[in-house]
C-alpha cells in the first residue's frame, strides 16, 4: 500500500451509524446521554468536514500569513473550549488561557517544525498545523485542569492561604503549594498517555501514518517526537496559565481576592 485507501461518504455514514450502539446503551441503562451523544456526533461530523474543506486552500496556497491566521484561530478556539470545561472562572481568564496556549503550544510547534523535523519553510502547513492541533488538543486539557484546580483550592482553602499571608508570607509563598498541586493535576493526563502508549494503545497519528502507507518504524519515530513535543507544550502552557491566574488572584497588598472567583453552571 502506497497511500491511504479512499473513503466514500457511505463508508463515513456507516461508521457514524455505529454511534447508535452508544445511544442504545445510554437508553437501556438510563444514562440520559442520548441528547449529548447526538449533539457530539453532529458536531464531530460538521466540524471535521468543515476543517477538511478549510485546510484545502491553506495547503494549496502554502502562505505563511494564512497558516499564522489559522493557527491563531485554533489557539483562540482551544482557549474557549478549555474554559467551557471549568466549573469556576475569573474575569479575563480567556486572555490568560489564550496567551498560555500560545506560549506553550506555539513555541513548541515552531521548535518542533524548525529544529527537530526540519520543515522547509518552517510554517509548511502540512507540518505546522497538525503539530499545533495535536498540542492544543492535549494542552487545553492540562490548562483547564490546572486553572480549575487553582480556583478550587483558593476557594475551598481560603483560610489556610490567608493564614500564611497573616504570618507575613508573600502571595507567592502562600500560594506556592496551590501552584504545585495544580501543576501536578495538569500533567497527569499526558503522563498517563505516555505511560500506556505502545503497550495498550496505538496513538492516532501513528495509526494514520500506517494507514497512509508509512513504514511503521518511521511512523513510530514521528509519534515519539510528537508525544515529547506535546508533553513539553502541556508543561509550558500549564505553568504559564497557573502562574498568571494565581498572580491575578492577589492584589498589590498581597491579599487574596476570593471575590473574583465566579462559579459556573455545570454543562
Amino acid at each position: 500500500m502506497t497511500g491511504a485507501l479512499p473513503l466514500s461518504l457511505w463508508q463515513v455514514g456507516a461508521a457514524a451509524a455505529l454511534i447508535v450502539l452508544n445511544g442504545l446503551l445510554s437508553f437501556g441503562f438510563g444514562l440520559g446521554l442520548e441528547k449529548k451523544l447526538a449533539v457530539a456526533t453532529l458536531r464531530t461530523l460538521v466540524q471535521l468536514t468543515l476543517l477538511g474543506w478549510l485546510l484545502l486552500p491553506v495547503f494549496q496556497y502554502a502562505n505563511g500569513w494564512l497558516v499564522a491566521a489559522m493557527g491563531c484561530a485554533m489557539v483562540a478556539l482551544a482557549a474557549r473550549e478549555a474554559l467551557a470545561r471549568s466549573s469556576r472562572r475569573t474575569r479575563g481568564d480567556w486572555g490568560t488561557t489564550t496567551i498560555a496556549l500560545l506560549i506553550g503550544c506555539g513555541s513548541t510547534a515552531v521548535l518542533g517544525s524548525t529544529v527537530i523535523i526540519g520543515a522547509d519553510p518552517w510554517w509548511t502547513p502540512q507540518v505546522a498545523i497538525p503539530l499545533l492541533g495535536m498540542m492544543l488538543g492535549n494542552s487545553l486539557t492540562g490548562v483547564s485542569l490546572g486553572m480549575e484546580r487553582v480556583l478550587t483550592l483558593l476557594d475551598d482553602q481560603r483560610g489556610l492561604v490567608e493564614a500564611r499571608l497573616a504570618l507575613g508570607a508573600t502571595w507567592w509563598e502562600a500560594a506556592r503549594p496551590v501552584a504545585a498541586e495544580s501543576l501536578r493535576v495538569a500533567m497527569v493526563p499526558i503522563l498517563n498517555v505516555m505511560s500506556a502508549v505502545g503497550l495498550v494503545t496505538i496513538p492516532g497519528m501513528m495509526t494514520g501514518q500506517i494507514l497512509g502507507g508509512t513504514d511503521p518504524v518511521l511512523a513510530s519515530r514521528y509519534q515519539i517526537v510528537v508525544l515529547f513535543l506535546i508533553a513539553a507544550s502541556v508543561g509550558l502552557a500549564s505553568v504559564a496559565a497557573v502562574l498568571a491566574l494565581l498572580w491575578s488572584m492577589f492584589d498589590d497588598a498581597h491579599r487574596l481576592r476570593r471575590d473574583r472567583i465566579q462559579r459556573q453552571p455545570q454543562r
